[in-house]
């Protein structure tokens, strides 16, 4: 056996409505390597939370089904925990934006396969006030995007919709005014958008910056000064790629950080990994190798991922 206890988490809309399919796909796979294996599933909001806080300490592994919406709850229920278990991300979801970063395959069964005959890598974990992301945190433009996504659109057309957001949305972004701190420097400007990232995806889209990596102990800040429709293109787009930068007059700044505090010139929703529930003024900070993660091959070692 390679494991002794393990749980599965899901929730029951994973796979698009038909859970059944898809518990069919992965348990086959998974439950031969888990001498004890417990499956619970989520009812409602804040249900992966609880569970993964009432039962995390007692695992060795624990198997998230579901979206990026589910993997941030379960990864706020374990990350307080003084004993975490192996975690694996079963992609469920729209956009399974961490997954790919991860290297694990988008399709179930092949996901379930890496779980168990793949590496476990250590992965940093952020941390904001007393809340935690895995993926990303942000203000401004990306939390309006989250905002402005149509729930018909999302349902019919998955992951363009969030593109379709983006797009709404920036011609409506007010620039706003903010104060940041970061490992002793000090940035006051004006942007429509201040990200802080993990990951190397967001809304599936590759996000053009190389240093990225979520095992380095760094968090990556990506601040966006000005609506221009064709900055925003070029980086969403990946038309170019950006190595650490400061420069305002570039449009986009790009660096590296352990700690920062952010402030802005009135009261912001922040958005982490696509929930909606903190606002600034925030405290943010990285937790290194926090998290044991099952990945699929050199996952890390690629810089970027790629999606099967």
């Amino acid at each position: 056996m390679k494991w002794k206890k393990g749980l599965l988490i899901y929730n029951q809309n994973a796979g698009k409505g038909k859970i059944e399919k898809t518990l069919g796909d992965c348990l086959p796979v998974l439950a031969p390597n888990i001498e004890e294996f417990l499956l619970l599933q989520t009812k409602e909001q804040g249900d992966a939370q609880k569970l993964c806080q009432e039962y995390g300490e007692e695992m060795d592994v624990l198997f998230i089904l579901g979206g990026d919406g589910t993997v941030h709850e379960c990864i706020n229920g374990l990350s307080g925990l003084e004993k975490r278990p192996s975690v694996g991300i079963l992609p469920a979801g729209t956009c399974n934006d961490f997954s790919r970063t991860l290297n694990i395959p988008q399709n179930i069964r092949r996901a379930a396969e890496v779980m168990v005959e793949g590496e476990t890598v250590l992965i940093d974990v952020g941390k904001a006030e007393n809340d935690y992301f895995l993926n990303f945190w942000g203000i401004g433009l990306i939390a309006e995007t989250s905002t402005n996504i149509d729930p018909q659109e999302k349902n019919i057309l998955g992951k363009i919709s969030y593109f379709l957001s983006a797009f709404r949305t920036i011609n409506e972004s007010d620039p706003f005014r903010f104060k940041m701190v970061y490992d002793g420097k000090v940035i006051e400007d004006e942007a429509i958008m201040i990200l802080v990232v993990n990951g190397n995806f967001i809304g599936t889209n590759t996000l053009p910056f190389p240093l990225i990596k979520p095992d380095d102990g760094l968090l990556d800040v990506i601040i966006v000064k000005n609506s221009n429709l064709g900055v925003f293109k070029e980086v969403m787009e990946m038309k170019r790629t950006l190595s650490e930068s400061t420069d305002p007059e570039s449009g986009v700044m790009y660096f590296q950080a352990k700690e920062l505090q952010i402030e802005s010139d009135r009261e912001m929703d922040a958005d982490m990994d696509g929930e909606i529930y903190l606002q600034t003024p925030a405290g943010l900070s990285v937790l290194r190798h926090h998290l044991a993660m099952l990945c699929g091959p050199a996952a890390i070692n690629k810089g970027q991922s790629t999606a099967f």
